[in-house]
């Protein structure tokens, strides 16, 4: 990183759970999920980025997402930082599994996929003033 000299720790990035939830949901079980959330539960939804399905749960947002292939329900989970490339240099020292095959985030995005030890997705991605 910039402005650290030889024998210098870099400066630990600020990560910070982030708001928004993504539960990945096979086809097969994709709307009686909506509905469980929608009709069983209340939630209010999300209505601004429709198509996209999303619940505000508490202070998250839960995401609904169709996703062909699955057979069972996946959380994933997000992480906010002031600085994704610090970020990536502190998950890449503590041997943490970068996963940015998994879905693509688009060449501008600036941010990148984990697996936690526990095989939990997370998408680290930048967020200032989150904190």
């Amino acid at each position: 990183m910039e402005g650290v000299g030889p024998g210098e720790a870099a400066p630990r990035p600020h990560l910070a759970g982030g708001r928004n939830i993504a539960m990945k949901v096979p086809v097969h079980q994709y709307e009686e999920t909506v509905r469980f959330y929608r009709d069983v539960l209340g939630m209010e939804q999300i209505e601004e980025l429709l198509p996209a399905i999303g619940f505000r749960f508490g202070a998250n947002q839960l995401w609904l997402d169709q996703t062909p292939g699955m057979s069972q329900a996946e959380l994933w989970l997000e992480i906010v930082t002031d600085d994704t490339k610090a970020a990536a240099e502190l998950m890449a020292a503590e041997g943490i599994a970068r996963c940015d095959a998994i879905e693509p985030l688009g060449e501008n995005f600036d941010g990148f996929w984990i697996s936690s030890p526990a095989q939990i997705i997370h998408l680290v991605d930048h967020r200032s003033g989150a904190w």
